[in-house]
Order: structure tokens, then sequence, then C-alpha cells
């Protein structure tokens, strides 16, 4: 039996929002619309999920079919989800997301981020890209964004693990950090608990380390392709997600290009302090995020 609760963390990819992660552009017809495509994500990865509890079990005497997930590929993912639950990690990475525009023109947003987090509930990321650059903070109570180039942040409250912090900022914000699975309590089980298919592809090279590729077509829409060290850490080094529910089935790209276990990360790391220059901007139950910041 699957769980719920990781397909609904393996939703966080699914989450894909065309073009700049950035809230303060005012285009409200386009965020109709993918409201629209995110509902059909969740409708979708819902009906799979009810049509795969329905189906008979296989009777007595019939001959099994050859493992969904192979068994090579389960002991790689098991490895890669014991070194990403190492406590503290500082991580970089460097994201394309590919969308289509008005005119169905295929266009890619670069980003490099800068990650620092410890888990369960503490993570610090630096965004900095086509799109500008924003800064998050989550210190386990509450969450900040934070423009330096506007000098301007914003604040709201929120709890629970990394996961369900960012998924809160998501929602309530409109930024997403489609990277927050990686962060899971066991983001092994999540990977594989909403595979309906997943094979090693064969290895390659990134940057002079030999990697597994892997393919894992999940049941939430969305496909992922995953390189990991060839190595007892199985560090993840390379991540393509595909969107195949999706017009044009845009990609949502990931290179990592450092990933390291620390000792334990000062609790500075993950709190904000304003700048004494900042100013905030403060949002209201009567006030939708978007609109409110979409007033600077």
């Amino acid at each position: 039996m699957h769980s719920s609760n990781h397909s609904d963390q393996l939703l966080s990819l699914a989450r894909y929002r065309p073009g700049a992660t950035n809230p303060y552009v005012d285009d409200s017809g386009r965020h109709e619309t993918i409201a629209t495509l995110e509902k059909l994500v969740r409708a979708t990865a819902l009906a799979i999920l009810v049509g795969f509890a329905a189906l008979p079990a296989a009777r007595a005497g019939e001959t099994a079919p050859p493992p969904a997930v192979t068994d090579e590929v389960e002991s790689v993912v098991s490895q890669m989800g014991k070194t990403l639950r190492a406590s503290d990690m500082t991580i970089t990475a460097r994201t394309i997301r590919a969308y289509l525009d008005e005119s169905g023109q295929p266009l890619h947003i670069f980003h490099t981020i800068k990650i620092a987090a410890r888990r369960p509930d503490k993570i610090a990321v630096e965004f900095s890209g086509d799109d500008g650059k924003h800064d998050l903070f989550y210190d386990g109570k509450e969450a900040s964004v934070f423009f330096p180039d506007s000098r301007k942040y914003v604040t709201i409250s929120a709890s629970g693990d990394i996961p369900s912090a960012l998924d809160e900022v998501a929602n309530r914000l409109d930024i997403d950090f489609p990277l927050s699975v990686l962060f899971a309590g066991a983001p092994d089980k999540v990977l594989l608990d909403d595979a309906t298919a997943a094979r090693e592809v064969g290895t390659g090279d990134i940057d002079g380390m030999e990697c597994r590729h892997l393919f894992f077509s999940q049941r939430s829409g969305i496909d992922l392709e995953l390189w990991v060290e060839k190595n007892s850490v199985a560090k993840p080094r390379r991540l393509i997600v595909i969107y195949r529910l999706l017009p044009g089935q845009p990609r949502f790209v990931a290179e990592f290009t450092s990933w390291e276990v620390r000792s334990r990360l000062p609790d500075a790391e993950f709190a904000f302090r304003p700048p004494a220059d900042a100013t905030k901007i403060e949002l209201t139950p009567a006030v939708a995020p978007q609109s409110e910041v979409n007033k600077r």
C-alpha cells in the first residue's frame, strides 16, 4: 500500500509554475492558467491512485509481471535516502525551468541556488537568476522572503518540517521551491512509493564523477531522471522533472555542483534579520498575497 502522505510530498515537484518565480510581476491571467493546470495535475494524480487501488489482485497460478521498480534501483535510491537524511547540509545547484509563453514558444529561466539546511525544520535558500534575486529563510516558526534589489521582505508564520513550510510559502506567497521533496523525512520513500516504474538507464560522467542514470515514471503525473554517484554515498548530481500532463511537457532541470554534509550549522543561518533600510510587506487575510505584493 502506498502512503498518501508520500504522494502529497511528491506533488511539490508536480507544482509547476511556468515563467518567473518572482511573484512581483502582475500577470493575473497567467496565474489563473497556472492554478487550473495545478488542479489538473492533482485531479489526474488522484484518479490514477484510485484506479490503481481498484485493480484486482493477481489470481493464483498466474505469472507475476516483472517488478515495476527493480531491486537495483530500490537499493541505490535507499542509499541516496540515507545520505539525504543527514542533519545539516549545504548545497549549491544550477537550475533551468522550461515553459511555454503566451504564443506557445518554449523559453527557459536559469537560477543558481545556494541552500543551507538542518533537518527537520530549518532552511535558508539564496536564489539568483533571470528573474532577479530573493532569499528564503525558515527557522521552524517563521518563513521570510527577502528581495535584495527592492529592499523589501515578507514574513509569515509557518511550522512543521521543511517541505510543509515551503508548501505554505508556495501557497501563500506564490514562491515555490521544487527541490523541497529532497528534504522530506524519507525522500527515498517519497520517490519509490509514487513510482509506477523505475529502472537504471546506464551510467554517465558528471564533472569527473561516474553516476548511475535512473528513470522513474510517477503516479503523480511526472517523469523523473536522476543521476546519483556510483558509490556507497550515492549523492544526487542531476535531476530532470518532466511534467507530462502539462501542455508542451515542460521540464525542470537541477544540477548539483556541491553537496556537503556539515557539522551543526549555527541557528543564525536560518533566522532572517531584516536590514535597517528594508521595508516589510504587510499581508492581511482580506488581501490575497498576489494582490498585495503586486503593489510593489
